[in-house]
């Protein structure tokens, strides 16, 4: 059988069987595609890989100033092809198996401080549909770490006020619930009041999203990813503020008040606890800096 229709049934078994996105599909895809069209300037078929050809294609994307993360995220990926080829029984043997590519040490996730994260919530926000919008948006991504696809994936009946909780769709269609706290609560009820209104206004009413532009569509993750940098700019917060800089202040001001990792876990929808782990190191480098601010023998005199 040929590498393109293999590659196909491999895209259609991330679909049925590991209910992978659209997104991480079309990654796969690119990342399979770019090693056969590797292999054919060897003159050699994807399916007649050797470790020693998949050695220089690392070799190769390294040279052309490809990131490490990138490169093992695309070994990564053809490791699951060939996987996925021998329980189809096409393959007896997975080329990509042996190779090793250690990755630098991962580096710590951003995030806000206490401080720096009420200044920019304490900020008024204009009195209009946006204004509230964007508040609301804000408040909810702080209050429950969850992810910028996942918020604007959320419809109007995954939200209740009475516990106060959201249903999140994650990856892998995966869904979990997660609460939401007063502050949040308020900024989403008056939102809702403005969203009413509006959508009455166009003739929408039927709209089933939760987070809507000003034409009563759904509104899209980068509407949310450039509100978030202007106001970041705003408020003169030194960072290069993003969706995601909100779910990693959640869990590191969760951990620091004394949040066990697996709670946090189950909040921002990891699949394994060693994703959550990082955020111990951040306690830890924290624990560093006041021991080193405090302690009396923690210096040369």
């Amino acid at each position: 059988m040929i590498f393109s229709e293999l590659l196909q049934q491999f895209l259609s078994y991330l679909t049925s069987e590991r209910n992978c996105s659209l997104n991480t599909q079309e990654a796969y895809r690119r990342d399979l595609m770019h090693f056969a069209s590797f292999m054919e300037r060897k003159n050699k078929d994807a399916l007649q890989a050797d470790p020693k050809d998949i050695r220089k294609w690392l070799m190769e994307l390294g040279k052309n100033g490809l990131k490490r993360t990138s490169i093992a995220r695309k070994l990564s990926s053809l490791r699951s092809f060939y996987k996925f080829l021998i329980r189809s029984g096409t393959l007896d043997s997975n080329p990509a198996e042996p190779i090793n590519f250690p990755l630098k040490s991962r580096p710590l996730p951003k995030s806000l401080t206490v401080q720096d994260m009420a200044k920019l919530l304490d900020v008024e926000p204009r009195n209009d549909f946006i204004g509230i919008r964007d508040q609301a948006i804000k408040e909810l991504l702080y209050s429950t770490g969850i992810r910028v696809s996942e918020l604007t994936g959320l419809n109007m009946e995954d939200v209740v006020f009475s516990p106060e909780m959201i249903k999140v769709t994650g990856k892998g269609k995966k869904q979990r619930i997660v609460p939401f706290g007063q502050k949040a609560k308020e900024a989403l009820q008056r939102y809702m009041q403005e969203r009413e209104a509006i959508l009455n206004r166009l003739k929408k009413t039927e709209e089933k999203a939760l987070f809507i532009n000003s034409r009563g569509g759904r509104l899209s993750q980068r509407s949310v990813q450039r509100m978030i940098s202007r106001s970041g700019w705003e408020i003169a917060i030194n960072h290069n503020l993003t969706p995601h800089v909100f779910r990693h202040s959640m869990a590191t001001h969760l951990l620091e008040s004394g949040a066990d990792l697996r709670s946090i876990q189950k909040l921002l929808g990891h699949a394994s606890v060693a994703t959550t782990q990082v955020y111990t190191n951040l306690d830890v480098a924290k624990l560093q800096k006041i021991f080193s601010q405090c302690h009396p023998h923690s210096k040369r005199k």
